[in-house]
């Protein structure tokens, strides 16, 4: 151990593909000085002629999790510990995965020009408002709609949906004509044009300014590289609550299986949703409020589930033509599948297909902390049977009865004309009861 009893800090330093070229003298120097190097094994290469043959190397090529360990060893040895890393280390990099891990104190961060700002900067982008995504995670294959958050381009997706430029940190497996697909696949092909910067600061580096969506999809890319997406056809202002019925597809001639505007608007009010809260909407109809909440859940994710192919396939055409891609579309029969959904903060039930006891069972098992599940119902029996399995349960409900009259025309006048009463059911599980909404019947009298 050296007299210094504080370990030295680790550099986590911020390099470039032109190699020695790319860092300052203080860098340099303290790569040359190291005693423990740690880097992906094409950066190792890159940087041999300025890492001291008795520096110990550690390739973290697939072993990024082995980082922490390895730099808390050399300190612990009072061992000089450098990580090389691309560009901007505090950008999609490696310097917040170790500062997650190791007291932020042990690390002295030394970062370099950016490859997303130097692409701009080859490209003429201007940077500022850019969304900046990364795709360098595991591969899960091409893009597929409805796909959720386990895949790893669906922070891209996501991405399209909010921002009118965008930078991309690609991976060897999700590339720029993958992207490009993605795109295609997402309907906005004709709304895009894409960007490719090949092996920035390398003497084979290529530029590749203005690529159509189609024909980047069709193109091979050399690696590494990085994506710049610009909008070219501006966003259509969203509504984001209260649509009217007839702006959703719905089953012809017998129009009906849509939750009503009124209803829909109190029903996704009691659910109490976030930017990113995770819904569950069971017997979507022609989906209506899962369409709605993903619309004011921008940052979360809605999964539903359609027992009748036909209205699924409606619920699917309603959902692209909304350019919802953080929606899952399921046809099937509750509960089967909800298995493999996430745990929802919301669950909203609009048809049951007569498991609507397993179902109250299971939303109010799957229910996170302080989430409501609504339920939508018609008929007496359904509401009498959804009010047992609650009690049966331990839950806190109230119900709340809706019925709106819309106006219509006879003759040169105007009457009123009665929607169907609709029961608003809401709950939560039992011990979750005063974290959200106090239900009424609940409340005590005043005293």
């Amino acid at each position: 151990m050296k007299a210094d009893s504080r370990p030295p800090r680790c550099q986590v330093i911020g390099v470039l593909d032109d190699g020695a070229a790319s860092l300052s003298p203080k860098a340099l120097s303290a790569l040359r000085q190291a005693d423990v190097v740690i880097g992906a094994a094409r950066t190792l290469a890159l940087f041999a002629p300025e890492i001291s043959p008795e520096a110990t190397q550690h390739d973290l090529t697939r072993a990024l999790s082995q980082v922490p360990a390895w730099v808390r060893d050399a300190q612990a040895q009072g061992l000089r510990c450098v990580v090389l890393a691309t560009g901007d280390p505090l950008c999609h990099g490696i310097a917040g995965f170790l500062a997650a891990r190791l007291c932020f104190d042990a690390l002295e961060i030394v970062p370099n020009l950016s490859t997303l700002q130097i692409a701009c900067a080859r490209v003429g982008l201007v940077w500022q408002d850019m969304g900046i995504t990364s795709v360098h995670a595991a591969d899960a294959g091409e893009w597929t709609p409805g796909a959720d958050a386990r895949h790893g381009l669906y922070a891209l997706a996501q991405a399209l949906r909010r921002h009118d430029r965008i930078a991309v940190l690609t991976s060897p497996d999700n590339t720029p004509d993958r992207i490009a697909r993605l795109i295609l696949a997402e309907g906005q092909a004709d709304d895009w044009r894409m960007a490719v910067a090949e092996r920035l600061c390398r003497s084979d580096e290529r530029i590749q300014a203005d690529l159509s969506i189609s024909a980047a999809a069709a193109l091979s890319f050399a690696d590494p590289n990085v994506v710049l997406l610009w909008r070219t056809r501006a966003r259509p202002a969203e509504v984001l609550l209260g649509l009217p019925d007839s702006h959703f597809e719905q089953r012809q001639p017998d129009k009906g299986l849509i939750t009503k505007r009124e209803v829909r608007a109190v029903s996704l009010a009691r659910l109490q949703l976030r930017a990113d809260s995770v819904v569950w909407d069971i017997g979507a109809g022609s989906g209506a409020v899962g369409l709605e909440a993903a619309r004011l859940c921008p940052r979360g994710h809605v999964y539903a589930i359609e027992k009748n192919a036909a209205d699924a396939a409606i619920a699917g055409r309603n959902a692209r033509a909304m350019g919802v891609s953080h929606y899952t579309l399921v046809h099937g029969r509750a509960p089967e599948g909800l298995d493999a959904w996430a745990d929802p903060d919301a669950v909203f039930v609009g048809g049951s297909g007569g498991e609507l006891p397993e179902l109250i069972r299971l939303a109010l098992q799957r229910l996170r902390p302080g989430g409501w599940l609504v339920m939508n119902f018609v008929t007496l029996e359904n509401l009498s049977a959804a009010l047992e399995a609650l009690k049966a349960h331990g839950a806190v409900w109230d119900v709340t009865q809706l019925q709106a009259a819309r106006s219509s025309p006879i003759l040169h006048m105007h009457r009123m004309a009665a929607e169907n009463p609709v029961w608003i059911v809401c709950a939560q599980a039992g011990q979750q009861a005063g974290q959200g909404q106090q239900p009424q019947h609940a409340q005590k009298e005043p005293a």
